[in-house]
């Protein structure tokens, strides 16, 4: 099972405090750092000192890292245009020398793009749809070779299609919990299919959705790994669950019913049972940005027992 930290950057936190987090899962042995993609706080904190942009982030992160994977979960749809997006990430891309991994969503959250001015289309699933043909398209062309679409929200004509990233392929993430739609647009597009905050029964059901939608296009299920992401609450004692769930505002039921909380025994245990429904990689929320000490205790006992 590989273990991923994944952040909350909108409910406060500076680009150094990424960076210290970010440095502390390389060090730590964690294969991964990805951010969401947000510009407004959600709930009642009160988001100071104010958003980061997730793709600016990554370039200073993938300056100041050297092996950890860095990525999105996810990019929001509706903040940028493919061909910016595709010139975006493969630069970035380049800057890590290729460890970047693309998680692209539609869009949701209707109040931050109130906040910013950021236009808030009806129809966001057709335009992710185009968005990943475009992306994974301009990628994808020969150099020297010129790339074009013609769309129902999106043309391109007679484009360059560069810059190319640093790797072959840049992995796509593709999420959520539709029956339909969504697995299908993994089995055509992704690398890796994530579902988040979900059930063992709903992750098995969904991750059983994505396997046969990739083999109906003609893909081995096998060719995509399959995630979860779920909210972290270690503690070597309930003293210490109990303060980290108090410091991110939760009961600690809630976050042991709904997420990966407890000792690290029950953590283990309870990573193993989605192991046991499909998963293969989880994404650990971590929302309290300024204990270091959390991910050091599952990094040094969870991932071992996991490894």
């Amino acid at each position: 099972m590989d273990l991923r930290i994944f952040t909350e950057p909108q409910q406060g936190a500076t680009y150094e405090t990424l960076l210290r987090v970010a440095k502390a899962t390389e060090d730590l042995g964690y294969s991964a750092f990805f951010r969401s993609d947000h510009y407004l706080v959600m709930g009642a904190s009160d988001g100071l000192p104010g958003p980061t942009d997730a793709w600016i982030t990554l370039a200073g992160l993938a300056r100041e890292t050297k092996r950890i994977r860095l990525g999105t979960l996810m990019t929001a749809g509706t903040f940028r245009l493919p061909g910016v997006l595709a010139i975006q990430v493969a630069q970035v891309d380049q800057m890590s020398g290729g460890r970047i991994e693309l998680g692209l969503g539609s869009g949701w959250y209707e109040a931050e793009h109130s906040a910013y001015g950021i236009p808030f289309p009806k129809e966001k699933f057709g335009r992710l749809e185009e968005q990943l043909a475009i992306v994974t398209g301009l990628w994808e062309t020969p150099v020297g070779e010129r790339f074009a679409f013609d769309g129902t929200y999106y043309q391109l004509a007679d484009s360059p299609a560069l810059p190319k990233p640093a790797q072959p392929k840049v992995p796509v993430l593709i999420g959520g919990h539709g029956a339909k739609r969504t697995p299908a647009l993994a089995a055509r597009y992704a690398s890796e299919f994530n579902i988040p905050f979900a059930s063992l029964a709903d992750s098995e059901q969904q991750f059983k959705r994505v396997r046969a939608a990739a083999e109906e296009v003609g893909r081995k299920a096998a060719d995509l790994t399959y995630s979860n992401a779920l909210v972290a609450c270690v503690g070597k004692t309930d003293a210490e669950v109990k303060r980290r769930a108090d410091a991110i505002g939760r009961e600690v039921e809630d976050l042991k019913a709904n997420g990966l909380a407890g000792s690290p025994e029950e953590v283990v245990e309870r990573i193993a049972a989605y192991q046991a429904v499909g998963s293969q990689r989880m994404y650990l929320q971590i929302l309290d940005l300024d204990d270091l000490d959390h991910l050091e205790l599952i990094s040094s006992q969870v991932m071992t027992r996991l490894t």
